[in-house]
């Protein structure tokens, strides 16, 4: 199921549609900021190249506001699969190119109300371990650097020392492996930002959830614990989670998300393309690939197959937070990753849930305009999700 040419567990369509061609109505590309001063920390990509990151400059009202990003792209649960990353942007700096901003970094006040004005930043995903990763020695016959927490803390002290320090108000955000990130370093970031600061946490299509896949077996849970073991993820996982569970457990938001402090609003849809194709139904469970035009296309399973669907959004829910805190909008779509796209973060056409498109959701629950939980109704209901299903 999970062999290191398995573009499965990097889904890199999504992420290269998300992070080089996005629907720019804001502007052009972003300029890259290729950080330097972090390899002497050793705080470096796998293939030891520096970290990177793109900024666009808050204004007018949002001078001191900070949105921060975490760009996703799976994850690598040995050196076979490492070694694949470092070469491609997924593990090097060096094959990084110029993205424009859209969705939730977008400049455009009509497009982006809530967020447009504010210092916004997208950090380059390049460890393969959601920047959880510290491992001091390097294998000369690899080169590879198992150093993503190392990375993370390096650009956020590089933002801190721009005038984040002085932030009034931040959100942590993230897509996929970049929204499991915001949960797991949330409370951290909230630590290290002014205490008068109102900081939130918001994950996109992160939200992972800890099932047995079709035929019975943790398939999931195998591989997230061969990442943590892989990049001495556990230092850089929430203490309050593993003092309690083993450490990889604690790469599972949902056993995380519960001893949270800072606020978090979780983005996802029940019937996540990701993990349909790698948690419920991945190869190695479907050897007669009973599952191939089903994982593909919704619209293609048979009724067997979508109620074992409707069984897994009902798992999905069960592994949601119960506190009425945490903001919520979870979308009968079979998409992944819903706020980096203008098409899916405010546009006419949107996906909706009671006539809010997410850009509104994420708005109101960040201003405290309104409690948002937002749960949608069972596959097929929701019509809106027409334009998104199946990308």
């Amino acid at each position: 199921m999970f062999s290191a040419n398995s573009r499965a567990w990097i889904h890199p369509l999504l992420c290269l549609i998300f992070s080089l061609v996005s629907l720019d109505v804001d502007g052009g590309p972003v300029p890259m900021t290729i950080l330097q001063s972090a390899v002497a920390k050793g705080a470096v990509c796998l293939d030891g190249s520096p970290p990177a990151y793109h900024f666009s400059p808050g204004f007018g009202s949002g001078v001191n506001n900070w949105l921060v990003h975490m760009e996703g792209g799976g994850w690598c649960r040995n050196v076979e699969e490492c070694v694949e990353r470092k070469g491609n942007f997924r593990g090097s700096s060096k094959y990084m190119k110029p993205l424009s901003f859209s969705g939730i970094l977008g400049d455009n006040q009509k497009a982006n109300p809530d967020f447009y004005n504010w210092n916004r930043i997208k950090i380059r995903y390049c460890d393969g371990s959601s920047f959880t990763g510290d491992v001091e020695a390097v294998n000369p016959a690899t080169n590879l650097h198992y150093r993503g927490g190392r990375v993370w803390r390096a650009i956020i002290d590089d933002l801190l020392a721009k005038g984040m320090n002085r932030a009034q108000n931040a959100l942590l955000s993230g897509c996929s492996a970049g929204g499991l990130a915001s949960i797991l370093h949330c409370d951290n970031f909230r630590n290290l930002l002014p205490a008068s600061a109102k900081v939130k946490c918001f994950s996109d299509a992160g939200y992972f959830i800890d099932a047995k896949d079709i035929s019975g077996a943790d398939s999931i849970k195998s591989f997230f614990t061969n990442v943590v073991n892989l990049h001495g993820s556990a230092k850089n996982l929430p203490s309050s989670c593993t003092s309690r569970l083993p450490q990889s457990m604690c790469f599972f938001p949902q056993h995380v998300v519960p001893t949270m402090r800072t606020p978090l609003f979780i983005l996802n849809a029940a019937y996540d393309a990701w993990q349909i194709r790698n948690i419920l139904a991945p190869s190695s469970a479907d050897s007669g690939k009973a599952w191939t035009e089903c994982k593909l296309d919704i619209k293609r399973c048979s009724s067997s197959q979508l109620q074992t669907l409707q069984g897994y959004r009902s798992q999905f829910l069960q592994a949601l937070p119960a506190s009425s805190s945490t903001g919520m909008f979870i979308l009968s779509c079979h998409a992944h990753c819903q706020s980096g796209d203008q098409t899916t973060w405010q546009a006419a056409d949107s996906p909706v849930i009671d006539k809010t498109r997410i850009a509104q959701a994420v708005g109101d629950w960040y201003y405290g305009r309104s409690a948002v939980r937002k749960i949608d109704c069972p596959y097929p209901c929701n019509s809106s999700c027409r334009n998104i299903d199946n990308e």
